[in-house]
C-alpha cells in the first residue's frame, strides 16, 4: 500500500493532493499542463521536499512532516524514468543498465538481469552508447536502469512524451509487458488520454493541485462527470474482456460482462484476457434490435445519463457491467426520444483491442 499527501504553496499556486494505491500496476497521474503532476511525484521521489505531508511505501514512512522524518532520495529505493531519460551517454547501454543494478539493495540474480534485458527487448543493444540509440530504444533503455535498482515503486514522468507516434507504438508494447509481469507498482504521469485508456488500471485526476477524481480506469473514462470534471471527451468504452471462441466465419468472439463481442479474427489462444476501447463516435443507437445490418456487435442497454453538448450529445449506457458512452446528434436523440432509463440497442461499429490485459 502506497499513502500520499503532500501540502506545499507556491507563487501563485497551492498543491494539496492526497491518495492511496493499494494494488500493483499502473496508477495514471492524469491533468493539465501546471496541475502539479511532476512537483508530486518529485516529492515521492525525494527530490522536492514539500512544505508538509507523508509519504508511506509498504509501511515504510519515507516523510512524515509532523515528526520531522524525511528518508533522502537515495536511500527510498525508489526508481525514476525522466521524460529525457537521462542515460550516461560515456557510458554503453550494458553499463547504464549496470549503474542502476548497483545501486539496489538487494541486486537482481544474473536470471532476473536476464529478465529484464528479454522484457525491454534490450539485448541487442548492450554494446551501444545512448547517441546511438531511438528515442524509444532510449527509453527502454532507461526503464531497465529503474527496474534494475529493484524499485518498490516506479515513477514513470511522462515517458513517450517527446517521442513521435512511430517511436510510442515501439515502446507501448513494453510498457504492457512490464505492467503485466513485472507486478510493480506504477505511477504513470501523463496528459495523454491514449496511454491512460492503454495502459492505466487505476486513475488520478490532478487539477489545479487537488485531486478531482480516482477511480478504476474502466469505471472513469467512459463516465460524463469525470469528462467534464477533466475537460475531455468521454471514452466510448474501456473495459477487459476474454477470448471465448474462434469463429468459423473467420471471427474472434470475445466475452466481456455486458455479453459478446465478435472482432477480426485474433491469434490468441482461448482464454486470454484484453483489453477493449471503444470510441463514442463508433456507437449507434437503436430502439429496436436491427435485423439486417453490417455491424457484427448489437448489445442490448440502458441509458443512464445524457449530457448535450453544441451540435451533439453523449449518451451514457450501462450494458451488463460496462458502461458505455454514444456520441450521437441533438437531431437524433430528438426523433429516438431518448432519455434517463430508456431501454435500446448499441450498434459497435468498430472495435480496437490491446494484445494484452
Amino acid at each position: 500500500m502506497i499513502e500520499i499527501a503532500v501540502r506545499h504553496d507556491f507563487t501563485g499556486f497551492s498543491l494539496d493532493a492526497a491518495f492511496r494505491i493499494e494494488r500493483g500496476g499502473i496508477t495514471a497521474l492524469f491533468g493539465p499542463s501546471g496541475a502539479g503532476k511532476t512537483t508530486l511525484i518529485n516529492a515521492v521521489a525525494g527530490i522536492f521536499r514539500p512544505r508538509a505531508g507523508r509519504i508511506v511505501v509498504d509501511d515504510r514512512v519515507l516523510l512524515d512532516s509532523a515528526s520531522g522524518t524525511f528518508v533522502p532520495p537515495r536511500a527510498r529505493h525508489i526508481g525514476y524514468v525522466f521524460q529525457d531519460t537521462r542515460l550516461f551517454p560515456h557510458m554503453s547501454v550494458e553499463n547504464n543498465l549496470r549503474f542502476g543494478w548497483r545501486r539496489a539493495a538487494a541486486k537482481a540474480s544474473p536470471g532476473e538481469f536476464a529478465h529484464v534485458l528479454d522484457l525491454l527487448g534490450l539485448e541487442p543493444l548492450l554494446a551501444r552508447r545512448p547517441a546511438k540509440l531511438s528515442g524509444g530504444e532510449k527509453s527502454r533503455v532507461a526503464l531497465g536502469r529503474a527496474l534494475l535498482a529493484s524499485p518498490r515503486l516506479l515513477l514513470l514522468d511522462e515517458p513517450l512524451a517527446a517521442l513521435d507516434a512511430a517511436r510510442k507504438a515501439e515502446i507501448l508494447p513494453y510498457l504492457e509487458r512490464l505492467r503485466d509481469e513485472a507486478r510493480l507498482p506504477m505511477i504513470y504521469v501523463t496528459h495523454s488520454l491514449d496511454e491512460v485508456m492503454r495502459l492505466a488500471d487505476d486513475l488520478i485526476l490532478l487539477k489545479d493541485g487537488r485531486v478531482a477524481a480516482q477511480g478504476r480506469v474502466f469505471d472513469l473514462l467512459p463516465d460524463l462527470e469525470f469528462a467534464t470534471a477533466a475537460g475531455v471527451s468521454p471514452a466510448g468504452a474501456v473495459f477487459a474482456a476474454t477470448v471465448r471462441a474462434q469463429r468459423e466465419d473467420g471471427l474472434t468472439a470475445l466475452a466481456f460482462d455486458g455479453g459478446e463481442l465478435a472482432v477480426g479474427r485474433l491469434d490468441r489462444p482461448i482464454g486470454s484476457r484484453l483489453r477493449v476501447r471503444l470510441r463514442a463516435e463508433d456507437i449507434m443507437l437503436a430502439l429496436e434490435e436491427p435485423r439486417a445490418i453490417s455491424a457484427n456487435n448489437v448489445l442490448p442497454a440502458i441509458v443512464t445519463g445524457v449530457q448535450p453538448h453544441d451540435a451533439n450529445v453523449d449518451v451514457q449506457l450501462l450494458c451488463g457491467g460496462v458502461k458505455l458512452v454514444s456520441r450521437i446528434t441533438r437531431a437524433s436523440l430528438a426523433r429516438l426520444g431518448i432519455a434517463a432509463g430508456t431501454k435500446l440497442f448499441a450498434i459497435v461499429k468498430s472495435v480496437t483491442v490491446d494484445p494484452q490485459m
